[in-house]
């Protein structure tokens, strides 16, 4: 008997098996976007299409967050030795894989190096709401600018070997060309700190309070009680040029587009970080880098 059930999630029906040949079962409807967006050497830019493309995505996240990070898997997990989270089947997933990758027996393989998850606002508000709304308080956000269109970045993480620009830079094109592509008005989101002890970026967290707030209109508050002071009770001076060093490279590169931050970190025990919430209003974003985008977004449609 064949199978014409559809997916829960996407309503994508599954192709039908012919024999024994196996077949790819894709589970995301990408909308009119292509699944590969860009090839550069032996790095190919793509959308996760499949449930084994999410796999591999969570295989490569748990590598990054718990065998390389301060993360503490939850029992499923570490049985599976992946980051598994409800959250997956809802986003899409925008991966790099390396054609040329080594395993651990240094046979060449394919593999997924660097992931970054999307989550746009029409599927959150279907399926209960942004992952971040767990930390952070987003609807006063959302009633504001009732209007836009929002899309939520997160589980953004490459291999430690593969943390250059060149895959950082694939990564952003992605994310352009989805924003560009879904007409998005705001990214949004929660960036960490590495360590779950708030004290240890006393210095980070007031340097962000102090000279990248969000303006008023498009400030997030932390959840009251989860909410940890980013600026001290009494004003003290900061060394800006340390406090940005400390920082991590990808909030410094939000910093770099212009990006805003929230009202209070949050301590995430699990995955052992301070976070605080991001927002990037697409029309503030800095205008070199919406044509240095631009122009690789350009491409890729070509």
């Amino acid at each position: 008997m064949r199978d014409t059930s559809t997916d829960a999630i996407t309503g994508v029906r599954p192709p039908v098996q012919q024999g024994f040949w196996p077949v790819r079962r894709p589970v995301r409807d990408l909308l009119g976007m292509p699944e590969t967006l860009m090839r550069v050497g032996s790095l190919e830019l793509k959308l996760a299409v499949t449930k084994k493309d999410v796999r591999r995505a969570q295989k490569m996240r748990y590598r990054v967050f718990f065998e390389h990070g301060e993360a503490v898997p939850d029992a499923m997990s570490a049985l599976r030795r992946r980051d598994i989270c409800p959250f997956d089947r809802l986003c899409d997933h925008l991966l790099v894989i390396d054609h040329a990758h080594l395993d651990r027996l240094g046979r060449r393989k394919p593999a997924v190096v660097g992931a970054y998850r999307l989550l746009r606002q029409d599927v959150a508000e279907r399926h209960g709401g942004f992952y971040s709304a767990q930390e952070f308080d987003v609807a006063p956000l959302l009633a504001r600018h009732s209007g836009k269109r929002f899309l939520e970045l997160g589980r953004s993480c490459v291999l430690p070997q593969y943390r250059s620009k060149r895959t950082l830079e694939l990564l952003w094109r992605g994310v352009w060309a989805y924003v560009r592509h879904h007409r998005i008005d705001a990214m949004i989101g929660c960036a960490s700190l590495p360590g779950a002890d708030a004290a240890r970026h006393a210095d980070a967290l007031a340097f962000l309070a102090q000279h990248a707030s969000a303006p008023e209109a498009w400030s997030v508050r932390a959840l009251p009680h989860r909410r940890i002071a980013m600026r001290a009770a009494e004003p003290v001076t900061i060394d800006a040029r340390r406090a940005l060093a400390a920082l991590p490279p990808l909030v410094k590169g939000y910093l770099r587009l212009g990006a805003g931050f929230g009202d209070g970190a949050v301590a995430d025990a699990q995955f052992g970080v301070t976070d605080v919430f991001v927002v990037m209003p697409v029309a503030d974003i800095d205008v070199r880098y919406v044509e240095h985008f631009s122009g690789a977004v350009g491409s890729l449609a070509a």
